[in-house]
């Protein structure tokens, strides 16, 4: 990175996904693949990939297993520009994967495993790196590592991001570390106890964010104006063309982390992101189809 700091730190969950599209489902049955791909995956991963398309010096933390899965992700990151150089290689372990079937009408089925990788732990962590970036992107994994970071991000005045969508062992304390907490729904009732997404929302505005937000999927997203209290809707970006959904939601994050770090505005910014993960869903992959700071500009000048 010619000796620039990071500005995106992402630290969490990546695998290496094999990804087959299908006409259909069979079970107990055959049937033929019309794609394949292996191709990078994981909340946290996806999210780092998607800033630096974007144009932000990233990074990403996380362990990996010494084998051909470890060896293909850290490629694929270098390939993108995302500084790999602290992330923990593991002897003898063997790395995070998944296998991701896709049909044409979306529906999607996906088996994942961890493969018993070790946690980061706090000493793994790259203090300086962390304490001289701009943001801290978190997706939850490595719980106890990433309250550490969350930490030294808070004492060194960089926002800190939570993709908040599994609940584990104290997630809390990470929302109560966290600036941009953007939850998935299904995090959100569980979380709130409440089905209703627009009251829901309400136990995650309890912690105190700069931003509360919770997508949705194909129905949107909502967020709390920090003005008026009020919850407010941002519908989906229409998709022309939508091969793969994997990964969208984690694009959303890195986009909006860009978005909000240029802008500050928290609308602007949801929108943004979500024009961003529905050009992710033109191909097959959770990122071969995020388009570039450039691409977004040319599409939507009002981003220029």
């Amino acid at each position: 990175m010619s000796g620039q700091s990071v500005e995106f730190v992402g630290l969490g969950f990546c695998s290496n996904d094999y990804l087959c599209r299908i006409p259909e489902l069979v079970p107990d049955g055959k049937v033929e693949i019309s794609e394949h791909e292996i191709q990078g995956g994981g909340p946290g991963g996806g999210a780092t990939v998607a800033a630096a398309r974007l144009g932000l010096r990233s990074a990403f933390v996380t362990t990996l297993g010494d084998d051909f899965d470890g060896r293909k992700m850290i490629e694929d990151f270098r390939s993108e520009g995302v500084e790999t150089g602290s992330i923990r290689i593991c002897p003898g372990c063997k790395s995070p994967i998944a296998y991701c079937l896709i049909t044409p009408d979306g529906r999607r089925t996906v088996a994942w495993t961890k493969n018993h990788i070790p946690d980061l732990v706090e000493s793994d962590l790259p203090v300086a790196m962390i304490a001289g970036a701009r943001v801290l992107h978190l997706d939850g994994h490595h719980t106890a590592a990433a309250i550490a970071a969350a930490r030294i991000a808070r004492d060194h005045g960089v926002l800190v991001s939570i993709d908040a969508g599994t609940i584990r062992p104290r997630i809390g304390e990470l929302l109560d570390l966290a600036d941009l907490v953007i939850a998935s729904e299904d995090f959100c009732r569980k979380w709130s106890r409440c089905d209703d997404l627009s009251t829901g929302i309400r136990a995650l505005e309890a912690h105190h964010n700069l931003v509360t937000a919770v997508t949705m999927g194909a129905q949107g997203a909502i967020y709390v104006d920090p003005e008026s209290g009020e919850v407010r809707l941002v519908p989906a970006a229409p998709a022309e063309t939508v091969v793969d959904t994997t990964g969208a939601g984690d694009s959303f994050h890195g986009a909006f982390v860009y978005s909000y770090l240029e802008s500050g505005d928290i609308r602007r910014s949801m929108e943004f992101a979500s024009r961003f993960a529905a050009l992710k869903c033109r191909r097959l992959g959770a990122r071969a189809g995020q388009p570039t700071i450039r691409e977004m500009r040319e599409l939507y000048p009002e981003y220029r």
